[in-house]
């Protein structure tokens, strides 16, 4: 998140908290049975259903949500989520692209609306911020898996463009098209990613000082807590002492 480190300032994506994770994990398994819908129920000859199922265990979703997530797929006359993107600016000019899986557009669009409207901010047309921000992929290890230089060099080796490695993690930054085939490459080398993903990097990121930055964060707060929405990225910074003050 935001001021944290380098990587995670463009997702926001609060950790599991007890009052939180039945939501999370509601979203979680949304995203699961879309993708087992859209190909396979087999991870392993489904990438975006791999993907979603690492997304769920860096979550600790218990592996019996997650398997009837998958099953939940194969079922006729299910629900039909259709991905939806929508992208505005909140205070202080800030981008803010918001990824959604819907099964009524309408309602889902109101409600966006409405939270980036009270939260000082409005709703844009698309590629109205994204032609400010990269599409890549990135992929997550934890940072006991290797040093910094070890990571660096297997990494740019297996077709990554970028690595960033923090007190917390290493994360490596590649295009789009070759996600999956990094991501089975460093796997066989370090073991199974904590994430791996397409996210929305920012270019480049506008300094918020902390009463914007608090506003900012209400303004994600409530994004968050919409059932549809899925993925928030967002280009801004606020300073070590307002993420502490934030718990984040």
């Amino acid at each position: 998140m935001a001021g944290h480190s380098k990587f995670k300032n463009i997702m926001h994506r609060k950790g599991a908290q007890d009052k939180k994770r039945s939501k999370i994990f509601s979203k979680l398994a949304k995203e699961i049975t879309v993708a087992a819908k859209m190909g396979t129920p087999d991870p392993d000859m489904n990438p975006r259903l791999r993907t979603a199922i690492q997304a769920a265990k860096a979550q600790n979703m218990p592996k019996d949500n997650i398997d009837r997530a998958v099953k939940k797929s194969l079922d006729a006359g299910g629900e039909n989520y259709e991905e939806v993107r929508y992208e505005g600016f909140g205070i202080g000019g800030v981008g803010v692209i918001v990824e959604a899986l819907t099964d009524n557009r309408n309602r889902t669009a109101g409600e966006v609306r409405a939270i980036f409207t009270k939260s000082g901010g409005n709703l844009g047309e698309t590629g109205a911020v994204s032609f400010g921000f990269d599409h890549v992929g990135a992929i997550e290890f934890p940072l006991d898996v290797a040093s910094e230089d070890d990571m660096f060099e297997a990494a740019l080796e297996a077709g990554a463009n970028e690595v960033e490695s923090d007190d917390d993690a290493h994360m490596l930054y590649v295009d789009n098209d070759s996600l999956h085939e990094v991501a089975k490459t460093m796997e066989e080398k370090f073991g199974e990613p904590s994430s791996a993903k397409l996210i929305w990097k920012p270019q480049n990121n506008i300094e918020l000082d902390d009463e914007k930055g608090e506003k900012m964060f209400k303004m994600l707060d409530a994004l968050e807590d919409q059932d549809d929405v899925q993925n928030i990225y967002a280009n801004f910074e606020v300073s070590d002492s307002l993420m502490e003050k934030l718990g984040n």
